[in-house]
This record gives C-alpha cells, sequence and structure tokens, in this order.
C-alpha cells in the first residue's frame, strides 16, 4: 500500500513553485501544464517539467504531469515530450469516456514500447471534471486500461454544470457518491477528491477533506503548500483511531480463536466488517510510517 494523501499542484512554468513542491510534504506532485499555463508557454513548459523530474530522481514525492485535455491540439504534443522514466504518471483532465481514456492508455503504451519502457508502467489518473464524465463514471472506471484510481475535480464540474460552489460543498454530494461508487464496484482504489480554492479557508478546508474520506475517497488533490497538512491529518488515522482498531484486531483474533464472530469492545459492536475495517486501518498507518522513516 502506498498512501497518496495529498497530490500537490505547481504550474509547470513556474519555476520557483516547482522548486519548492517537491520539499513540502506531499505524497505526489503534479506539474501542471493544463489551466495553470498559458497558450503561448504550453509547448516551451513540456521541457520544464520534464527537467524537474530529471533532477530528481530521489525524491520523496511520486511524479506526475498533468497534460491538456485529449480534444486539445497539446494533448499528443504534451505525452510524446513528457513520458520517460523520469514520470510516475499522466494526470489526464475532463476524461468523460471510455473510449477517450482507452486511446490515451493505447498512445502510452505505444510511447512507453518506443522508449524501452514497461509497457503499463505509467499510471494514469483520470479527473472526472463535466457532468459527461460523471454520467458516464460507470464505463469510465470499468474501461479495461490501467487505471487504479480516478480523481474528482469539481472547479469544471461546477462551471460544467452551472452550480454554485460553495464552501460547505453540498452540491456536490452526488457527484462524489457515484464516484466512489463506480470505483469500488470497478475494482479500483479509493478515488481522490478535488481541490479547495479558498486557500484563506481551513476550516472548510479541513471539512471539504473530512466528506471527502466519509464518502469513500482517500486523498485530495491540493492548490498550496499550506493545505498539505490538514489534509495529511484527515487522511491519516488518529491515535485514538489506531488504538481502537487495534483492540478490536486482537479481541475478534482472541474470540474467532473461540468460535465466536462476534464480539462487543468497549460497548462496540464488532463482527467480521468492523475487524476488516480494523485491519485497514492499521495496514494504512503502517504504510504511512514507513513512507515517513
Amino acid at each position: 500500500m502506498d498512501p497518496l494523501r495529498t497530490w500537490l499542484f505547481a504550474p509547470g512554468n513556474h519555476a520557483r513553485k516547482v522548486e519548492k513542491v517537491f520539499t513540502v510534504g506531499a505524497d505526489a506532485v503534479v506539474l501542471d501544464l493544463e489551466d495553470a499555463v498559458a497558450l503561448e508557454q504550453k509547448v516551451a513548459t513540456r521541457a520544464t517539467v520534464v527537467d524537474a523530474l530529471k533532477t530528481r530522481p530521489e525524491r520523496a514525492s511520486r511524479g506526475y504531469i498533468r497534460v491538456n485535455s485529449s480534444d486539445t491540439d497539446f494533448c499528443y504534443g504534451d505525452l510524446q515530450e513528457v513520458i520517460g522514466p523520469w514520470l510516475d504518471g499522466i494526470m489526464l483532465p475532463k476524461v468523460e469516456s471510455a473510449s477517450q481514456l482507452q486511446m490515451i492508455d493505447w498512445l502510452i503504451g505505444q510511447i512507453e514500447r518506443e522508449r524501452g519502457m514497461a509497457v503499463g508502467g505509467l499510471d494514469i489518473l483520470p479527473i472526472i471534471e463535466t457532468g459527461r464524465g460523471v454520467a458516464a463514471i460507470d464505463e469510465i472506471a470499468q474501461a479495461g486500461t490501467r487505471i487504479k484510481r480516478v480523481s474528482f475535480g469539481a472547479g469544471d464540474f461546477t462551471n460544467d454544470m452551472g452550480m454554485v460552489w460553495t464552501p460547505e460543498e453540498g452540491e456536490l454530494s452526488h457527484a462524489r457518491s457515484v464516484i466512489a461508487l463506480a470505483s469500488r464496484i470497478a475494482g479500483l482504489d479509493a478515488p481522490i477528491d478535488t481541490v479547495f480554492i479558498d486557500l484563506a479557508d481551513s476550516t472548510h478546508l479541513e471539512q471539504s477533506a473530512r466528506t471527502a474520506l466519509a464518502l469513500g475517497f482517500r486523498g485530495k488533490l491540493c492548490i498550496h503548500p499550506a493545505q498539505i497538512a490538514p489534509v495529511n491529518a484527515v487522511f491519516t488515522p488518529s491515535a485514538e483511531e489506531v488504538a481502537r482498531a487495534q483492540k478490536h484486531v486482537e479481541a475478534f483474533a482472541a474470540a474467532e480463536a473461540e468460535g465466536s464472530a462476534s464480539i462487543q469492545v468497549d460497548g462496540y459492536f464488532v463482527d467480521y466488517p468492523i475487524y476488516e475495517k480494523a485491519l485497514r486501518t492499521l495496514e494504512l498507518m503502517a504504510a504511512i510510517e514507513a513512507k515517513a522513516t
């Protein structure tokens, strides 16, 4: 298990931000060629983001590049120029169909083969961020591609849908829920939640992350280094949760050995689903601690 709680964006054409982004504790870094880069700078920025990854072969964070969407004139050139052994994955925006994802998966596979890389080795993280994308999430998740998980982008989604993106984010509940459900049905890892754009509102940032966690997400896209610590904290089991999980696992294992599969622990009902959830909590915490050493 590789905990990927925080995915921090940095504009690919902003040298100071690119330099800093690898040092602030994000689990994954996303160097951006899409929304954060002006049209006239997109082509030149490709070499910049590749150089940034090449010079950090021992980086603690995974290194991704967000390319431009497949319906633009830039996507093919982006993929041709940025794919190499320095890269962990491609973030693909505005995915709206299984065929779109399958096409990009095939194209990346051809580039990998031409460059002597393992075909399928690079991750693809689709962003579901339009009404069409949400409506097609089942077929996207089950498209038979290399993807391990999907992510949600509320900025483009609310714009596409004409929604008001409120601090409380109640309007996002349906989209988040269907994305989480489709991910589970397809056997994917838990999805990654949208960015939170109000950098001055730490209260609703934490609430946004906790809402996503409750719905089945296990990480969040971030747009500023100050968001990393609070988001990491939400997606990291607390000391109390770990202690409770440990107690549940130990008590249930002892009871199961004596033929019982449902017990009470400190007034809390524990059966197989609760036991399995406790095991996942301990596994996650062990992975987080191992990553920190």
